[in-house]
């Protein structure tokens, strides 16, 4: 038995093919798995690679989601305490949205114990792909979205913009069919703003679990927005609006004029 240590890691956006060799090997090298996936397929793979492999808590009926991620991280840090070298393995990027991970990895660290995150594919590098976006070109703008609507974050419309979570605008709690029409309604009125109402957007699904998957990627004009087809894990994109300025006399002292 080892000094205890935690890595973690992702399995990317479909199953197996996303998986890193680096994720794999210490998937299969672990004294104890430990993870939170998406479909049972997955689950079964890494139980697989590796026997120690259990799922996570995850308990829907906690009020606030924040306390479902307590009770995840204080399940992964009772196995490093044991000494145990732990592989925890979550959907997608372990960094990208996985609120327990970050705390995760914290909390060991304060305790003294090695911690690292390995990076995964996520649902954003999937829709830079599916859609043909590349973010060095105009920019590129993520926010989630309840924090975009309540912090009222600036952004620029020439730059491309990313909003995740729309079907869990305003929700502390866990995603309810139909609970997210009253967030896409203020959301579009918030984007109308700086938007016209027959913009067109994207509401968007990277293809999940398996290759033979397709992505979803449904065009609607921004004012159609409330009472378009929405997922737990749809995401807004809206594309750049045309940019004519150019700041000549910046381009002179870059050399460039």
């Amino acid at each position: 038995m080892g000094t205890g240590s935690l890595t973690i890691v992702g399995t990317g956006i479909q199953l197996v093919g996303h998986l890193t060799l680096a994720a794999q090997a210490w998937i299969q090298q672990a004294d104890k798995v430990l993870f939170a996936v998406a479909d049972p397929l997955t689950a079964e793979w890494l139980r697989s690679l590796n026997p120690t492999a259990e799922a996570l808590p995850y308990n829907t009926k906690n009020q606030r989601r924040s306390e479902t991620y307590q009770e995840i991280v204080q399940r992964i840090l009772a196995e490093v305490r044991l000494g145990l070298n732990v592989c925890a393995v979550f959907y997608g990027h372990p960094g990208v949205f996985a609120t327990p991970t970050h705390a995760a990895i914290r909390q060991a660290q304060e305790e003294g114990f090695p911690a690292q995150m390995l990076p995964g594919i996520s649902a954003e590098d999937c829709l830079f792909a599916d859609l043909g976006l590349d973010p060095g070109k105009s920019g590129c703008q993520s926010f989630e979205a309840t924090d975009f609507l309540i912090r009222r974050r600036k952004f620029d419309p020439t730059s491309a913009l990313i909003l995740w979570q729309i079907a869990m605008i305003g929700n502390l709690g866990f995603y309810q069919p139909d609970g997210y029409l009253q967030g896409l309604s203020v959301l579009t009125e918030v984007l109308t703003a700086d938007y016209s109402s027959d913009r067109e957007v994207i509401v968007y699904e990277a293809a999940v679990y398996y290759p033979v998957c397709q992505p979803v990627i449904q065009k609607l004009p921004l004012c159609q927005l409330p009472t378009a087809k929405i997922t737990e894990i749809s995401t807004l994109y809206i594309p750049p609006q045309p940019s004519a300025f150019v700041d000549r006399e910046m381009m002179i002292r870059l050399g460039m004029a």
